[in-house]
């Protein structure tokens, strides 16, 4: 039953979601859904959708969301205990217009409250900076507005389309799907260490792409502002949109997804001099059976900074598995390279972490609109010996949350439109 209410689903979702997004038309099985991400980002078509959805007119809107409320404690000399929360709210609004559809999309987070000074605790974490010094072993909140987006398709033939997205606050093309919204780290509150050598341009404030889909194909180029976002966490700070990036990206099944992707980004380090080269690549598999599914994605992403003429590698697999309809198991492994543990000190070399979480969830509460979970996980690592003095010698860290989402959608879908089923 639960197959068959997942099946119908992704087919009513996609009965929107040809290429061009034309709802009059169903699209190809194959067909990654625009609503499964954020930016441009193509997650297999056999995702699950976790959201609210409801026509008013002419317009379809959907919401979805998360909300974790966990302890965290990091492990060793350098970790710390902490109530907080991560969270996100998507809100989507989507019409037809000119022969094609466009689709509105607004993502906020409350993290800049409920993760505040400076943010969540995260051993050998990097990235961004707290009161004009670098964040270190702590995990920045995400912004007020993630993204402030339109996104335009339209078909110009039977396997070609153009699409067009803008963006005060958004995604380029480049990188994986951002790890929020993979299905591979659903049930997984902790950003990965690998975050700002992968998908940490999900939120820039100015984007411009476009792109062509052909058949199963897309390649897509973006104009962007890659600078980091700054402490301001409720602003949107515009800037010269002077760095580039271009994706390809393929939809073999509606199982699978992978992308390449390359990018140049001015100035992105608000505290460090020099422009960075960024790749990417990343294969996403999803497969729905029986009172489940199955998710998982890997991720390499290469980050070169001139200045100093650095090169810093990471690597990530990460898998969730929900089987008789309320488990959840997960995992994400990791080996990353870390050149800012010791900002103080920039002459010494970057160090290979390894980090590798384990955990699992259950739902107690599964509502017709929502679910609610109860979950844990621990994270061990491998390091460098000359870490110890600072880091211990085998630091443990873990994780106790609760979760709440939609509920695994179910609605009906006639003529464009959608309501949620009674």
């Amino acid at each position: 039953m639960q197959k068959q209410d997942q099946t119908q689903q992704k087919m009513d979702m996609q009965s929107m979601d040809m290429p061009g997004m034309d709802m009059s038309q169903p699209a190809p099985d194959w067909m990654p859904s625009p609503h499964d991400a954020a930016g441009t980002g193509w997650q297999p078509a056999a995702t699950a959708g976790h959201f609210w959805m409801k026509s008013i007119g002419a317009w379809d809107l959907m919401a979805h969301g998360v909300v974790f409320v966990d302890y965290n404690q990091q492990g060793g000399p350098r970790g710390e205990g902490k109530a907080e929360s991560v969270n996100s709210l998507m809100l989507m609004e989507q019409h037809k217009l000119w022969g094609g559809s466009i689709l509105f999309r607004e993502m906020f987070s409350a993290e800049s409250l409920t993760a505040p000074h400076p943010g969540f605790p995260e051993l050998f974490q990097t990235g961004e900076t707290y009161h004009g010094q670098p964040l270190v072993d702590h995990q920045h909140p995400h912004n007020v507005f993630s993204e402030l987006s339109f996104y335009y398709t339209r078909p110009l033939s039977g396997k070609v389309s153009w699409e067009f997205y803008g963006a005060p606050a958004g995604e380029p093309a480049l990188g994986p799907v951002a790890f929020m919204h993979r299905a591979s780290a659903s049930e997984l509150p902790m950003a990965p260490l690998s975050h700002h050598l992968q998908d940490s341009t999900h939120t820039s404030f100015g984007v411009i792409t476009t792109g062509l889909v052909v058949d199963r194909f897309r390649i897509e180029g973006s104009v962007f502002n890659g600078r980091e976002p700054d402490e301001k966490r409720y602003s949107i700070q515009f800037a010269a949109l002077d760095s580039w990036s271009a994706r390809l990206s393929v939809a073999p099944s509606r199982n699978w997804t992978a992308q390449y992707s390359y990018g140049r980004l001015e100035r992105p380090e608000a505290l460090e001099p020099g422009s960075q080269r960024r790749q990417t690549a990343s294969v996403e598999y999803v497969r729905p059976f029986v009172k489940g599914s199955w998710a998982t994605s890997v991720v390499w992403g290469r980050v070169h900074k001139d200045v100093g003429n650095r090169t810093l590698n990471s690597y990530l697999l990460e898998t969730t598995a929900n089987f008789k309809l309320r488990n959840y198991a997960f995992s994400r492994m990791e080996l990353v390279d870390k050149d800012e543990l010791f900002p103080s000190n920039p002459l010494l070399p970057s160090f290979r972490i390894g980090a590798y979480t384990f955990g699992g969830a259950r739902d107690v509460v599964q509502r017709r609109l929502w679910q609610l979970a109860v979950g844990a996980d621990v994270t061990f690592y491998t390091k460098a010996s000359t870490l110890d003095p600072f880091y211990g010698e085998n630091p443990v860290s873990f994780q106790i949350f609760l979760r709440v989402r939609p509920a695994l959608s179910h609605h009906e879908h006639s003529h464009g439109t959608a309501t949620l089923s009674p």
